[in-house]
């Protein structure tokens, strides 16, 4: 059975960074999967935020490109999401995806852990 656990969340103040961390478990085949991380802030609709195929491609959203990283690591079934220059409307509980669709970008599959929160404060 597949488990998706996020790490790394936290209180910094504007302008500040944080590493996400998503670890995928119960599978042998990550290498293979592409992985989304999305962000849902308080009344919002979840957001795809950045995605990563398998051969390591990227996407991100435009609003966040420049800022927000996201990389691999198939040796720990690990992926991670760098957020630089944080600002307040970065607020919400960041969410890790994995084993969705690639079309030009990710699509979700019904893998989600359980978030991260992140807060800005100005």
């Amino acid at each position: 059975q597949v488990q998706v656990v996020e790490s790394g969340g936290g209180l910094v103040q504007t302008g500040g960074s944080l590493r996400l961390s998503c670890v995928v478990s119960g599978t042998t085949s990550f290498r293979f999967n592409y992985i989304g991380w999305y962000r849902q802030a308080p009344g919002k609709q979840r957001e795809l935020v950045a995605g990563i195929s398998r051969t390591g491609t990227t996407s991100y959203l435009d609003v966040v490109k420049g800022r927000f990283t996201i990389s691999r690591d198939n040796d720990k079934n690990t992926v991670y999401l760098e957020i630089s220059t944080l600002k307040p409307e970065d607020t919400a509980v960041y969410y890790c995806n994995y084993g969705g669709r690639w079309n030009g970008g990710y699509s979700s599959s019904a893998n989600w852990g359980q978030g991260t929160q992140v807060t800005v404060s100005s």
